[in-house]
């Protein structure tokens, strides 16, 4: 394999189609289990990866080097081989500031809330900050480790500006779920819900039906994979291949 994504379950990815939507290589889907795994990683039979869920963190042993967002967020999505070396990157956090400007959603100095503590939300954590985001908060059901309940969200921070959805609710096949009833956000401009199937979630819908500007996933999916194969090929590539991905996205 010389492209391609590694991970657990991979049956519901769309990866193969945004990348060879792109024309430059053929791309697989490699599922690995926990066995398989480190020697896939040992070897380096492959020129670039992408990974996702069991292995985001799992791989950082196996690098040698980091980029800063990687480093920062602690995860690492895109891996480059070359000479032997391999290089990690996260490219979710160029994805998920693609997904604000490509929405007219403005993070800087507003107040957000981010919805979940788990892998995402720390790329999503780390675009805010660098778009210069005012008061960034995380709520989350346990309220562990800093987090808000979604009570005391509810309750103290009504005046959210931004909310961002980085947890899988409302994700396909469980569409009629959200992790949030939106109506009490009064001060709410926008919402981002990094959810990409279905095109519209539970909590887009009701932001749009409150006069809210919303948006989901499939933009940031898109652009964290144009960002991979910018770092696979080793050079920039135009914009409008989102674009073309998604026209082959749309449902």
């Amino acid at each position: 394999m010389e492209y391609g994504l590694i991970g657990g379950n991979l049956s519901y990815s769309y990866s193969k189609t945004i990348h060879e939507s792109f024309g430059f290589y053929s791309y697989e889907l490699l599922p690995l289990s926990r066995k398989e795994f480190p020697e896939f990683m040992e070897k380096k039979a492959f020129k670039g990866v992408n990974v996702t869920i069991p292995y985001k963190r799992e791989v950082i042993p196996y690098l040698s080097d980091l980029d800063d967002a990687a480093g920062d967020i602690g995860a690492v999505n895109t891996i480059v081989c070359k000479n032997g070396k391999l290089t990690g990157y996260n490219t979710d956090f160029s994805g998920f500031r693609y997904m604000l400007k490509k929405n007219g959603m403005e993070a800087a100095g507003k107040k957000v809330l981010i919805l979940g503590t788990g892998g995402a939300s720390a790329a999503v954590y780390a675009a805010l900050k660098a778009e210069r985001a005012g008061e960034i908060l995380f709520v989350s059901r346990s309220g562990r480790n800093g987090a808000l309940t979604y009570e005391e969200a509810k309750s103290r921070h009504t005046d959210a500006e931004l909310i961002v959805n980085t947890t899988p609710v409302g994700t396909f096949p469980k569409t009629d779920e959200s992790p949030l009833d939106l109506a009490p956000f009064t001060g709410c401009l926008a919402v981002a819900d990094i959810v990409y199937n279905p095109a519209e979630t539970r909590l887009t819908a009701q932001a749009r039906a409150l006069n809210i500007n919303a948006a989901t996933g499939l933009d940031m999916l898109i652009a964290q994979a144009h960002a991979a194969a910018e770092h696979f090929l080793e050079r920039p590539l135009p914009d409008d291949l989102i674009e073309k991905a998604a026209a082959r996205l749309r449902f």
